[in-house]
């Protein structure tokens, strides 16, 4: 199977609690809209440095990752992000990768979305069997 990518919406999840509580207007949540490569073998999202900058993500800790290529690099993890695909919906935190690294949507996003990869289409989907809503398994 070949590469599959994504386009996923990140937003400041700070920022939608502000705008639900009227502290700001809607318009002002900050938001981005980008291509992630679909990475089952990753656990989380992890974005990059430009985008953390855009959506002004505070930084909650730090972690070490280990990469692709066998390194283990210190990052950043900030939170909280929303992720939107489709009629779906997950929030939690992201590991921030260095300089304009390509973003990746991991396992546990996509898993609390309830989206699957399409191995045929090489392309995300939601899951088919609940196409209007989320179903989780709480075993």
């Amino acid at each position: 199977m070949g590469l599959v990518h994504a386009q996923i919406e990140l937003i400041n999840g700070e920022d939608l609690g502000l705008a639900r509580n009227g502290f700001i207007r809607p318009e002002g949540v900050k938001r981005i809209t980008v291509n992630a490569l679909v990475d089952s073998g990753s656990y989380m999202l992890a974005i990059n440095e430009v985008i953390q900058a855009q959506l002004q993500l505070p930084v909650v800790e730090k972690r070490k990752a280990l990469l692709a290529n066998g390194h283990v690099v210190e990052c950043d993890v900030v939170s909280p992000i929303e992720i939107r695909f489709k009629n779906r919906r997950s929030s939690g935190s992201a590991l921030v990768l260095p300089g304009q690294a390509e973003p990746l949507l991991g396992a546990i996003p996509m898993e609390d979305m309830d989206v699957i990869i399409h191995p045929l289409r090489q392309e995300l989907i939601v899951n088919p069997e609940h196409p209007n809503f989320v179903q989780m398994s709480l075993k």
